[in-house]
């Protein structure tokens, strides 16, 4: 179609913003690799194709026209939308072949962890997935010095400098034993202070989120809650319940589906005044989610809410 202009290309815009940026088409070419002759070509076709003169000769550089100066932006928007979209498109091709890398505080896996990974490989085949963390202030490490994207914990006294928390669910804290005279009523922090117990997570017990409600729940007594036994996994804790060494302090989700496995003569009470452990998505602040990661966040709260109480 003889006298229409040619279109404008993605080179041209490219070739011309460096231009811009450093008033001179020789150093425009060195940035973009390019031979110089190949940059002026561009930017005379992109006058060319819109009818304006955009650069003037001065000695050995160029200054940008007023046409210039109104092309600049709209310029730059193209080629950021241009760089979004290839973002976007490397994110979804990563569902497809990549790996997916999530956290989750080491008690999750009562809630959402075969089940999660599950529900992933069920959309996603190819993918491979990694799920981090033992305890919640360990992934919260994790997450602040950039090893993970985004993670599911329980946020007790978590620091939040540098994080986004969006709570999803709380999980009721009970007292099991099996000792039945001690499962007669609700356990008051008077009584929480007198009695022997087993925890889980020592590893962590100074920021684990759910010493850190306890020992809330006993400030008024001037104690901290008393164990007798430290241990790291609380499927050991609830054996020792089990066999009458020890009482503990879990989570009812945890309860639910440990009891009966490894205590079955054990039961629980609630709390008074209840106590929850509060779970949470926990990303850094500043962060643009990619596609796994978003992807993970809902499943993740999908399945957490099941058996927690949704927020």
């Amino acid at each position: 179609m003889d006298g229409v202009a040619p279109m404008l290309s993605l080179h041209q815009l490219t070739c011309f913003l460096t231009t811009y940026e450093h008033r001179s088409l020789t150093r425009a070419a060195e940035e973009l690799g390019y031979a110089q002759p190949s940059i002026s070509e561009q930017v005379r076709n992109l006058e060319k194709s819109l009818g304006v003169q955009l650069f003037r000769r001065v000695g050995r550089g160029v200054v940008p026209t007023t046409v210039a100066d109104t092309l600049r932006p709209h310029a730059e928007k193209v080629l950021a939308a241009v760089d979004e979209a290839e973002h976007a498109v490397a994110g979804a091709r990563s569902l497809e072949t990549g790996t997916i890398r999530f956290g989750m505080f080491g008690a999750a896996r009562f809630y959402a962890g075969a089940g999660l990974v599950a529900d992933v490989l069920g959309r996603y085949p190819g993918v491979r997935v990694e799920l981090v963390g033992q305890n919640s202030a360990d992934v919260a490490e994790h997450l602040r010095r950039g090893h993970l994207e985004a993670a599911m914990i329980a946020v007790g006294n978590l620091e939040s400098e540098g994080l986004a928390i969006t709570p999803v669910a709380r999980d009721e804290l009970v007292y099991i034993s099996a000792d039945p005279d001690r499962l007669a009523a609700p356990v008051t922090a008077h009584r929480l202070a007198q009695a022997s117990l087993v925890m889980a997570e020592t590893t962590w017990r100074q920021t684990d989120s759910t010493r850190v409600v306890l020992r809330r729940m006993l400030h008024d007594t001037g104690r901290n809650p008393p164990t007798r036994i430290e241990v790291e996994e609380i499927e050991t804790a609830v054996e020792l319940v089990e066999r009458g060494l020890a009482d503990s302090v879990i989570n009812k989700g945890a309860a639910l589906q440990l009891l009966p496995r490894l205590a079955p003569s054990a039961g629980w009470v609630p709390l008074r005044p209840r106590q929850y452990d509060t779970y949470a998505v926990v990303h850094r602040a500043d962060a643009t989610l990619s596609p796994a990661a978003r992807l993970m966040i809902a499943l993740a709260t999908e399945r957490i809410q099941t058996i927690a109480e949704p927020l």
